[in-house]
């Protein structure tokens, strides 16, 4: 039987094995999917566990999207141009990493119809995610993109990738017609720090998938909102087509899986 996990720091919150679970028993696949707690110090032993056979694939979220990096064979042109990896396999004796947060992130943007035609986006954070988020902006057709950071150098560290983003201090003022929040702020019902009170017409995006966030409950009555949650649900199925060779189906069901 194949086993699969989940690795980050902290990790209880996650719907992963939940999700992945429910697509092992539709598609009958001899497979269980869990979620492990990792401290960094313990990454380099997990994942030659892929390599031993005792683990047949591995998600990675918050903090370890950069920092497994080292420990694999193998990137996908979409795990090296963003430095990110959220899912990692084995194929022909090597460990690779890939990166399905992309697909994850501008799949229900295009399911809303979104135009990125002469758009402005604004990213915030410059975490493990923030370079899939502007990834896959650019691949939208974005034209102008957006970073701030509260910590700006983390910010300038991305500009290093992708050098025709702009970066910006932290609350600065700026236009935009997308706004994705990719801080951890609202996994503990924070709020953001920067004031969108007056700001109408605009899409709000935040990649955390439970609860609704104060930044999002903030911008609903003026603007559209986005949750992470059909991101969660896009870059697990990529996952699970990457590690099964089947392709799951989404429904009501499976949307319904996240809500409870």
């Amino acid at each position: 039987m194949k086993k699969l996990l989940v690795i980050g720091n902290p990790i209880s919150h996650s719907l992963s094995p939940k999700l992945h679970n429910y697509w092992i028993q539709q598609e009958k696949v001899k497979a269980i999917y869990d979620k492990k707690f990792l401290e960094k110090e313990e990454l380099e032993k997990n994942i030659l566990e892929i390599k031993k056979g005792n683990i047949f694939g591995m998600n990675v979220t918050i903090p370890f999207k950069r920092l497994v990096i080292p420990y694999l064979d193998e990137l996908t042109k979409n795990a090296k141009i963003t430095q990110s990896v959220n899912t990692i396999y084995m194929n022909q004796k090597k460990i690779y990493g890939d990166n399905t947060d992309i697909f994850g992130f501008e799949t229900p943007l295009i399911d809303e119809g979104f135009d990125a035609k002469n758009k402005q986006a604004l990213v915030l954070g410059a975490g493990g995610v923030s370079t899939s988020v502007i990834l896959a902006l650019k691949n939208l057709g974005v034209p102008k993109i957006t970073l701030m950071n509260r910590a700006k150098d983390k910010a300038l560290s991305i500009k290093q990738i992708f050098d025709d983003i702009e970066v910006r201090d932290w609350g600065e003022r700026i236009n935009f017609d997308l706004v994705v929040n990719c801080t951890s702020l609202g996994l503990n019902n924070e709020e953001i720090g920067i004031n969108f009170n007056d700001v109408k017409g605009k899409v709000f995006y935040d990649i955390i998938y439970k609860p609704k966030t104060k930044f999002l409950i903030n911008a609903e009555k003026n603007n559209k909102i986005i949750d992470g949650k059909m991101m969660f649900i896009y870059q697990a199925q990529k996952s699970f087509e990457i590690w099964h060779g089947v392709l799951p189906k989404i429904d009501q069901k499976v949307i319904g899986l996240i809500n409870d």
